[in-house]
């Protein structure tokens, strides 16, 4: 009837007023149970999980208690919010630019005289105050200029940073007096053009500017990356045609073994008027440069040397700087950032120092020395190659052989003797000769290129 509505409800099998057909009433039932099947199934998930974490939590609480499970909170929550995509330090744009089966030819520079001006545009990220590997380029460049070089220094930044800000810390902290730009305008026109890590390799290869291309290398920087495109991107740099100047003979030897490159190297200098042996001042403890953020330094492996070494040894301080480490299974002085003066009176506190270098060494052996610290080290090629040092000692990268070598040295008889010794071996070691062997590189990698073809 027009206008009327209907009143039907389902009761049982039956619409008022019509029958359900049965074949239908069946599926509709096999659906039903179906479904209840289906909802169980993650019901009964979720209750062995629950089971599962409630009893993981349990463990951890009791052998790690509470830290132990905030850590583990805080590393999830990470995980959740980090890009899903690896952040590359650089352009992904400038990767694809770099034809790396065509390298271009740049201008030769002209030939200099040994009292003309040699222009160099360095490519640098920005970094804050305190890099090691920034304070060591900055300590060249410096060099450089004081002996008649002109250097600019380029950023390239991927992270939008402020650059005036960036620009500060090179002048207040690095001391460099020059002109610094940025590589998003052209660079102007030099002698040589040098990459300084392996994501500034790619504007380098890429810039029209002339100038023969350089490569100061400080550490194999595929090293620092799982196998990944990180790893694959950073050593395809070395594939460009650059001329290294390495940190040390370990980086030489290997770049012209492994890819063929023109290279050749300076040895570490140490700064001995920062770093030294001070009276009065009596050595009871072991210094650890700790860096967690820096897989190739083994921070883990030196804690749990530290944590073997304070177990026998009670009455000996530790003394760790670098990073702030918080809770720790041993007591420790726990320094974090320091000054390179705070740095020298730790030294000056200690017997030994822990320093641990997967890849090539970092500027810590040396002033550890300057200071009468006799610095352990991890017995690798590289150390062995850049160091070469009498006063070095090392030891198997494993926790118990560590703590031996540290343990030993606590018990060298006079050790005065030892630590005057050691402070006396790098009294010659200097970055002005550090600065004068990257002059002469230079000199001479540009005067065999002088006739070189132009630029197609």
């Amino acid at each position: 009837m027009v206008g009327k509505r209907s009143s039907a409800t389902l009761t049982g099998d039956r619409l008022d007023g019509a029958r359900i057909d049965p074949r239908r009433q069946q599926a509709a039932g096999h659906r039903l149970r179906r479904n209840r099947i289906v909802a169980a199934k993650p019901i009964d998930q979720i209750r062995s999980q629950l089971g599962r974490r409630s009893r993981q939590l349990r463990q951890i609480w009791l052998l790690e208690g509470p830290r132990g499970i905030s850590n583990r909170v805080r590393k999830v929550m990470a995980e959740w919010i980090r890009p899903k995509e690896m952040v590359l330090p650089v352009r992904p744009a400038d990767v694809m630019a770099a034809d790396l089966t065509r390298p271009p030819i740049f201008a030769a520079p002209k030939a200099k005289r040994a009292d003309q001006a040699i222009t160099v545009n360095w490519v640098v990220a920005p970094a804050g105050a305190g890099s090691g590997g920034h304070t060591t380029m900055y300590r060249i460049v410096n060099y450089l200029e004081a002996h008649g070089y002109n250097n600019r220094i380029y950023f390239y930044d991927v992270h939008g940073a402020d650059h005036q800000y960036y620009e500060s810390i090179v002048r207040r902290y690095y001391g460099f007096r020059g002109p610094v730009g940025s590589v998003d305008e052209p660079m102007a026109e030099a002698d040589a053009v040098v990459a300084t890590c392996w994501a500034s390799a790619y504007p380098v290869f890429n810039s029209q500017c002339s100038g023969r291309r350089f490569y100061f290398v400080q550490d194999f920087e595929p090293f620092f990356y799982p196998v990944s495109a990180a790893s694959v991107l950073a050593e395809n740099t070395y594939r460009m045609g650059f001329h290294a100047i390495t940190a040390g003979r370990w980086l030489t030897e290997k770049l012209r073994e492994e890819f063929g490159m023109n290279a050749d190297y300076f040895e570490f200098g140490c700064d001995t008027a920062r770093y030294r042996r001070m009276a009065g001042i009596p050595r009871a403890g072991i210094a650890f440069y700790t860096r967690p953020g820096a897989a190739r330094r083994g921070t883990e492996i030196g804690l749990m040397a530290l944590d073997l070494f304070a177990k026998r040894r009670t009455d000996i301080e530790l003394h760790l700087y670098g990073e702030k480490m918080g809770h720790l299974p041993f007591d420790f002085i726990d320094h974090g950032t320091v000054t390179p003066d705070e740095l020298n009176t730790i030294y000056n506190r200690c017997f030994a120092g822990l320093n641990l270098s997967l890849t090539n060494v970092s500027l810590v052996p040396h002033e550890m020395l300057a200071a009468g610290c006799i610095p352990v080290v991890n017995d690798a090629v590289h150390n062995r190659l850049v160091l070469d040092n009498p006063f070095v000692r090392y030891a198997p990268p494993n926790p118990h052989a560590l703590a031996s070598e540290l343990e030993a040295l606590v018990d060298t008889p006079d050790f005065d003797s030892l630590s005057r010794a050691a402070a006396e071996s790098v009294r010659t070691v200097t970055w002005d000769n550090a600065g004068a062997k990257v002059d002469a590189i230079f000199r001479r990698a540009l005067a065999d290129c002088a006739e070189c073809a132009p630029k197609a």
